[in-house]
């Protein structure tokens, strides 16, 4: 059994340099979103209401174009020229919101952003799935992640010095263009592994019963987990009602996404040895309990802080494993529309899950809310158990 460090080095080039451009796109993604509400209202003149418009057309842009640009990557056995496309729209179009004179000219912007996010997320992962064996691909996608995370926190804490420099929030928004640059030349020296003649082409369709019974199932049981895992914000919105310092919310978000950065790669590695199954229920378990612990009104404020640390160490058992479950459950030949499946699942159950957590929350009670996505956690942890085969465990 190879050392952690030795395994990390045997990783080929290509998941590397994903890794960086992941970092740099998201420190760049997160000099500029934290701050849009501010932006749209402080300088545009926009509310709340324009804001979830905003945000509901993008993301209901980007699941659909992952799916598409999966299946595209597929028929054609090539995914860099929409990795490549995708950093490189989203890096221009975010740093344009800069030059905004109405809400308007946001909401352009940040479709365009999340047209590239649709158009490189399931062939970038197909492409880091095939650049490694299935022996690797828990540290692989545990690799990425983590990056992904440290540029959630650089990219706030960079944001923060600059505008503590005095520096104004468009001038903030220029500044983003920079790591953004740097990820679409990095994309440029991207490979593409060698084709294999044996991977049959299939067809461009949308079926999605052409894939094995494991996976549907699998999408089935992160459809119900998902249904119970609402937007973050509520997250926030209870650690500020329990008493954490308006000021600290930015720390105590930046915390857990450090906390996620450090122990992704040991943990979604650990999946290559143990099994993915197994690291995906104990974090869903996980999950509940931390959940039913934000629910409980006798909760300290320093209780919030340990709540958060724990979150961060579920996603950092559950996001590599999960997707390295996906690579481990279809074809090879399938990757692209398979990641799009998955990614898809996740972004259309967000709505459904936030509307109906919030409805808990105003109608019944914060406890019966958060109770619901506890009990949805437990209920997909015994379905992943019972009913999906023990692939790799």
């Amino acid at each position: 059994m190879r050392r952690p460090g030795a395994a990390l080095r045997a990783l080929p080039r290509s998941v590397w340099l994903l890794g960086f451009i992941s970092l740099m796109n998201d420190a760049a993604s997160e000099m500029v979103y934290p701050l849009l509400p501010l932006f749209l209202a402080g300088m545009l003149g926009a509310g709340p209401r324009v804001l979830g418009l905003i945000e509901g057309l993008a993301e209901a842009a980007s699941s659909l174009l992952k799916l598409a640009s999966g299946i595209w990557s597929d028929r054609t056995r090539r995914a860099k020229p929409f990795v490549v496309g995708g950093y490189g729209i989203a890096g221009l179009a975010r740093s344009l919101i800069a030059a905004a004179t109405g809400w308007w000219f946001v909401l352009l912007c940040r479709l365009a952003d999340r047209v590239g996010k649709g158009l490189r997320s399931s062939p970038r992962d197909a492409l880091l799935a095939r650049s490694v064996e299935p022996g690797q691909r828990g540290l692989a996608f545990g690799l990425h992640r983590a990056m992904d995370n440290a540029g959630a926190v650089l990219g706030p804490l960079v944001a923060a010095a600059l505008l503590g420099g005095g520096l104004e929030l468009r001038t903030v928004f220029w500044c983003a263009a920079i790591p953004a640059l740097l990820v679409f030349f990095a994309t440029l020296r991207l490979r593409e592994p060698d084709a294999e003649t044996s991977v049959q082409t299939p067809r461009f369709n949308w079926r999605l019963g052409e894939f094995p019974p494991a996976f549907r199932r699998y999408l089935a049981i992160l459809g119900l987990f998902m249904l119970g895992n609402s937007s973050n914000l509520f997250l926030l919105m209870r650690a500020r009602e329990l008493g954490v310092p308006q000021a600290q919310i930015p720390l105590l978000w930046a915390t857990m996404s450090a906390v996620a950065a450090v122990f992704l790669t040991p943990l979604s590695a650990l999946s290559d040895r143990l099994g993915r199954r197994r690291l995906i229920i104990g974090g869903w378990i996980a999950y509940a309990a931390i959940y039913l612990l934000l629910g409980w009104s006798g909760l300290r404020a320093w209780g919030v802080w340990v709540a958060f640390v724990a979150y961060g160490l579920f996603i950092a058992a559950t996001e590599g494993a999960e997707k390295a479950l996906v690579a481990d459950l279809v074809p090879r030949g399938q990757l692209g529309a398979a990641f799009g499946w998955y990614h898809l699942t996740l972004g259309v159950a967000l709505l459904p899950a936030s509307l109906f957590f919030g409805a808990l929350w105003e109608s019944f009670s914060v406890l019966a809310a958060f109770a619901f996505g506890a009990g949805c956690a437990l209920f997909a942890s015994f379905l992943l158990i019972v009913w999906l085969p023990r692939a790799r465990d």
